[in-house]
């Protein structure tokens, strides 16, 4: 099991580029399903999540080729026989996004067996939003054994209202309704750069779907769709995290290919506390000069475009080097400050009440043994190890592995003390 090993001290200083988008990806991968013909998706983020999605693809009988480096990070994609429909779970247990071929399977070959999925434990994403959908759309679904069984002949269309705002959830409903017979209208939709990023996949693969990136998508059903060749979004996330890793080291960081226009909520959050930003067409450039000069300000985590709850464990570790008490309030997730205790393991102040933490800084962070619990909570960790006095030893980074690519080389290679090394018993 891998470990990160951190000395802190060094402001990061040069460019760092931004890989693609996993939570665009791995949707993307799933609509390959929806066809015989084949998908080509560029800029693919070479991490374990997508590892794990093209295992699924093939163990379900689909071709399926990685290609980094000379190949740009593309993968071709071609469903022309699913001979087992099954989503196993000793393929997805670790990954949350299984649920996103649910819609597709059934809309595709009339029935699917996915796994409950896995992933991070940082709360419910209850996936009763894609049965009821399904079920609206004429799908029979039964659950036993750990599974879900979804059959029909053919999905209809139907008028969705979803209870809460769910991505995942109209994600994979939005891919199932290109199939549908007729008109699906879905109401309190997700309006994540994701979803748009899909959608635009699927009309380039012949779907018929408007208002993608707004609360109401209308889906007219096709009998089929055909390949198509689609670019990934940036990732937002990653850009955010390396956009706090230049404040929070007090260095010079241009933070390239990616885009801003999806990053509204943190570069004004990161102006509000202090953070000097250049922002470009597809890059921004952090021009902290001296961390000293951070102020605290209040973060509230909503669906976009509200402040993001992925970008929420790496704000705090912001908010420990900041002046003054920070309030971050977690709306998203109920499980999600389990870094809290690893943080205050490093000297950090923060109280939790429900979800609610109150961050008191700017408060001098040591180094220390701790451990990573979640994709997220490992990239605060980094961050908070990257200004701490001494040698930070991070355990169980695979999470990290799971949606950033290379975040380690990366890192070093705009001036961070970082490396990665295997367990005392020499497992990788």
């Amino acid at each position: 099991m891998d470990k990160f090993v951190v000395r802190g001290g060094n402001p990061l200083l040069g460019t760092i580029k931004v890989s693609g988008a996993k939570n665009s990806a791995l949707p993307c991968m799933a609509a390959a399903i929806l066809t015989e013909d084949e998908v080509i998706l560029e800029n693919i983020p070479q991490v374990r999540d997508i590892e794990t999605e093209r295992k699924l693809l093939a163990s379900m009988g689909a071709e399926v080729e990685l290609g980094y480096g000379r190949a740009q990070h593309r993968t071709r994609i071609r469903c022309a026989v699913l001979s087992d429909p099954v989503a196993k779970y000793e393929i997805v247990k670790t990954m949350r996004a299984s649920s996103l071929v649910l819609g597709p399977l059934v809309a595709r070959t009339g029935i699917a067996r996915v796994a409950m999925p896995g992933g991070c434990a940082i709360g419910g994403r209850p996936i009763d939003l894609h049965i009821k959908g399904l079920e609206a759309m004429g799908a029979t679904i039964t659950q036993e054994h750990g599974y879900l069984e979804a059959r029909t002949d053919r999905l209809k269309g139907a008028h969705i209202v979803f209870d809460k705002i769910t991505v995942t959830g109209t994600e994979d409903l939005l891919m199932a309704a290109t199939l549908a017979e007729g008109e699906t209208v879905f109401e309190n939709c997700a309006r994540e750069p994701e979803v748009t990023d899909l959608a635009a996949l699927l009309t380039a693969m012949g779907a018929k779907i408007e208002g993608a990136g707004t609360g109401t998508i209308h889906v007219q059903g096709v009998s089929k769709l055909h390949g198509a060749r689609h670019r990934i979004n940036p990732d937002r996330i990653e850009a955010g995290t390396f956009l706090i890793a230049g404040a929070i080291t007090g260095g010079d960081l241009n933070v390239d290919c990616c885009e801003p226009k999806h990053l509204g909520a943190v570069i004004s959050k990161l102006e509000q506390c202090g953070v000097k930003l250049d922002v470009g067409t597809d890059n921004i450039r952090v021009r902290s000069g001296d961390a000293a000069g951070l102020k605290a300000s209040d973060i509230s985590t909503e669906e976009y475009p509200g402040f993001p709850t992925d970008m929420q464990a790496q704000f705090m570790a912001l908010a420990t080097q900041a002046e003054g008490t920070t309030t971050v309030t977690e709306n998203i997730f109920e499980n999600r400050f389990m870094h809290v205790q690893e943080l205050i393991r490093m000297g950090a102040n923060i109280t939790v009440a429900g979800r609610t933490a109150t961050v008191r800084g700017k408060t001098p962070l040591q180094s220390a043994a701790v451990m990573c619990s979640d994709l997220r909570a490992s990239a605060s960790l980094v961050l908070a190890a990257l200004v701490a006095d001494g040698e930070t030893i991070l355990d169980r980074v695979y999470h990290l592995d799971r949606g950033y690519e290379h975040f380690e080389e990366k890192l070093r290679g705009v001036g961070a003390q970082i490396r990665r090394m295997g367990d005392v018993f020499g497992k990788k």
